[in-house]
């Protein structure tokens, strides 16, 4: 029960439909598309959309998307891979012999790869959706033309990205007001986004991926250096495929398969599902263990995850007891360790929806552009601002993830779910980079072993080993006594690198009484309203 003398958020309780975004236009844009007749999927992609335009550091139609669906709320989930590839021309040979270099830098055009949004939400409106482009569109459209205040979180990210906008003269006119970040509360526009947005809804994906927009684009990118070519566009396609999925006590777990890091949240949950939660769960011991397992289940992420369709990733031995107790137990198996190790490249921007309607069909969505406003390279015609989602390909040769023509990079962005008894139950998702996937296995572990409510489990204070160091990311609100015991034991804090550490949104199906409960985190600007 929450103590309401105490700052906090309800859980938002309705019967008809729900949504949860972390910014509340996009959240009031998909709760009006359900009024107007559209489903959960036709929500989602209007939030979406939106959330390009008003939060244009967490995503935009120069990134990536994510998302998985389930129709009617049963347990049969369908999961849509929309992460972008890279050139057939890129220059393999050249980018992997740079002296020791692990990443690409963030401003070059050969982290850019062929951004994957709006191939993925057309796909996905075609198959699912009940309403037309056009009206899906129409109110990012309308914020983009007219304009929108800015919010107070998206301020904050928008100033610590200042420097990389003015480093390029197209980000800098479009993106920033007299050569600096907009401030909360003053109003920017993007008429150029919005009208390539107009002809996305008219037209569909060809306006993007053929013709006069992918021309700017493509010739945008080719003057910075880039390998992109038109062909690279328009044979872009994302695909449909099987999530993947593991149990947690009496749920099931669904997450998008690789080349997203949603498998290492379900290898993450099979270390802890060997452990027995406890009372607390913010004592030093049970934070101890997750920092542990984090650790473990990274390291494997950063050996083994990568585009299945260029090497085997050995489903079946990532969700296996087998190496679930060998990490347990503090060991990476021998079987791994000849291979290559990767320094991740870090970031913590995106958006993540979750929409269920009336008819309790469900949608868990994510769209990124990877660092905060991207690559900061931006196409000045189109207003297109694309993603850096390059970075993420290891430069080693014969890593799994080393970086190749028409090559998907590791992903970070995971929708979830969780089902139990052949009925989604849970419609979850974790902002925060490489966070993503301790975010997943923290927010269910929170849910399911220690019976908190969603948004009682959002508020949580947060940790996160960082990948590749010794350091551990510590929100200020986590209790000093459980900070000292662990820094007895050897744990070494530091600040989280932005506001806070990362964000989230969760809807829960109550079957029995027939309601919605929904939860946005008080860390973004956003909120959860329901009709």
């Amino acid at each position: 029960m929450r103590d309401f003398q105490k700052p906090g958020r309800s859980v938002v309780m309705a019967r008809n439909g729900m949504a949860a975004t972390s910014h509340p236009s996009a959240t009031l844009a998909a709760v009006r598309v359900l009024e107007a007749g559209g489903n959960a999927m036709d929500a989602a992609i209007a939030a979406c959309a939106v959330q390009c335009v008003v939060e244009p550091g967490s995503t935009g139609i120069g990134g990536d998307c994510f998302a998985l669906y389930s129709q009617g709320g049963t347990d049969e989930i369908f999961a849509y891979n929309g992460a972008g590839w890279a050139p057939q021309a890129i220059p393999m040979d050249e980018l992997v012999d740079q002296g020791g270099r692990r990443h690409l830098p963030r401003q070059s055009p050969h982290a850019v790869t062929v951004p994957g949004a709006v191939d993925a939400w057309t796909a996905l409106r075609d198959r699912f959706g009940n309403l037309p482009l056009s009206q899906i569109l129409e109110p990012a459209i309308r914020f983009a033309e007219d304009g929108y205040v800015v919010a107070p979180r998206t301020a904050t990210d928008w100033a610590m990205q200042a420097d990389l906008l003015r480093a390029t003269p197209e980000a800098a006119a479009l993106m920033l007001i007299e050569g600096q970040a907009p401030r909360a509360g003053q109003v920017h526009r993007q008429p150029r986004l919005g009208a390539t947005l107009r002809a996305i809804a008219q037209q569909g994906r060809s306006a993007f991926y053929e013709g006069p927009i992918a021309e700017e684009m493509v010739g945008y990118l080719r003057s910075k250096g880039g390998a992109h070519s038109l062909d690279d566009f328009a044979s872009y396609r994302g695909e449909f495929v099987a999530p993947v999925k593991a149990k947690f006590r009496d749920f099931e777990i669904h997450e998008c398969p690789p080349p997203g890091q949603g498998i290492i949240a379900l290898l993450l949950l099979n270390i802890l599902q060997g452990h027995k939660p406890g009372d607390d769960p913010l004592s030093a011991d049970r934070l101890q263990l997750e920092i542990d397992a984090t650790r473990m289940a990274y390291q494997v992420r950063d050996i083994l995850l990568a585009d299945p369709r260029f090497g085997d990733v050995d489903v079946d031995y990532l969700l296996s007891e087998e190496l679930a107790a060998a990490l347990r137990a503090g060991v990476i198996p021998e079987r791994l360790g000849n291979k290559a190790e990767s320094t991740a490249a870090e970031h913590k921007d995106t958006v993540y929806i979750c929409v269920v309607d009336k008819d309790r069909n469900c949608a868990s969505f994510i769209n990124s552009i990877f660092h905060p406003f991207g690559s900061g390279l931006m196409a000045p015609q189109s207003g297109v601002l694309f993603h850096n989602r390059g970075q993420s390909f290891e430069l080693a040769k014969g890593h799994a993830n080393c970086i190749g023509p028409r090559k998907r990079p590791l992903h970070t962005i995971i929708p979830g779910m969780a089902t139990r008894n052949g009925r989604v139950e849970l419609v979850f998702g974790v902002m925060g980079g490489h966070y993503q996937a301790m975010g997943h296995a923290h927010f269910l572990s929170k849910v399911i072993d220690y019976g908190l409510d969603i948004q009682a489990a959002n508020e949580l204070p947060r940790l996160f080993p960082i990948p590749g160091t010794h350091s551990v990311e510590c929100e200020a609100t986590l209790p000093s006594a459980t900070r000292e015991e662990l820094e007895r034991r050897g744990y070494a804090f530091v600040q989280p690198g932005q506001a806070a550490i990362g964000g989230a949104q969760a809807i829960r199906i109550d079957w029995e009484n027939g309601a919605l409960l929904g939860a946005s985190d008080h860390r973004k600007d956003g909120c959860a309203l329901g009709y």
